[in-house]
């Protein structure tokens, strides 16, 4: 299992800034909100990483094309979610890491007119950012933001040059160790 990327310590912190518009409120609250936005931007395809984002989304009836998840909520298990997706793929991704075969599963995901959940053994959060960086232009990428709402990504050329660069800095650690 090839690590494509690493996270470092400096980037561990600059992460914590979301790298979207941040959504706050209750659950109610920033599902309502997504919806408008949704309403709003007509995305191309809506993308959820999370497993308690996925489940509010799937709950209020927001269709998405990709849903990635882990099966852990706040760094404990979580009962696996429901969804109906055509398609399960699953994929090994240590913590604070992108494996090259996360990634890839990632694109195929984005690629195909299938609906895929994608299930991580390991950590689900830094898919994001491949997300971000395959998803088409004018998708909506949305993961949660602990303790305050959901992140809503929307996907233009500038925010894909912007997470290109932070896989850049990852890559280089990787390749430094």
């Amino acid at each position: 299992m090839p690590i494509a990327y690493s996270l470092t310590r400096e980037l561990r912190v600059k992460l914590k800034t979301p790298i979207g518009v941040l959504v706050r409120g209750s659950f109610t609250e920033t599902m309502r909100i997504f919806k408008g936005i949704i309403e709003k931007e007509k995305p191309m395809r809506i993308i959820s990483v999370g497993d308690t984002v996925t489940r509010n989304l799937a709950e209020n009836h927001v269709v998405f094309h990709v849903a990635i998840v882990d099966n852990r909520v706040m760094r404990r298990d979580a009962p696996p979610i429901t969804l109906k997706m055509e398609r399960t793929v699953y994929v090994k991704n240590p913590h604070g890491t992108i494996t090259e075969e996360a990634a890839e599963v990632v694109r195929k995901a984005l690629e195909s007119n299938c609906s895929t959940k994608i299930v991580v053994d390991g950590e689900e959060d830094l898919l994001t950012l491949v997300a971000v960086f395959y998803s088409p232009e004018n998708s909506l990428v949305v993961y949660g933001q602990p303790h305050e709402g959901i992140v809503v990504v929307k996907v233009t050329p500038e925010k894909k040059k912007e997470v290109a660069a932070i896989l850049k800095t990852m890559e280089d650690a990787r390749k430094a160790k």
